[in-house]
């Protein structure tokens, strides 16, 4: 599994919400990741590693950004 994240991407983790959504949108990466619930809309923020290990697979990949 790759370890890039990106803006807009869409996410699976290993354990439903308990609003029962399993869904996520990245909406700020760094250090720490920002993803917000596709069921309810809370926003949640995680250490990068944290992440890496609660994500089960990446659902939508946004366009990767050009490296020039």
């Amino acid at each position: 599994m790759e370890n890039d994240i990106f803006l807009g991407d869409v996410i699976q983790t290993r354990k439903a919400h308990p609003c029962g959504s399993d869904t996520w949108v990245v909406i700020r990466t760094g250090a720490d990741i920002k993803i917000k619930c596709q069921g309810c809309g809370r926003i949640v923020m995680l250490d990068r590693m944290v992440f890496l290990k609660r994500r089960k697979k990446v659902l939508e990949r946004t366009a990767v950004p050009d490296a020039e």
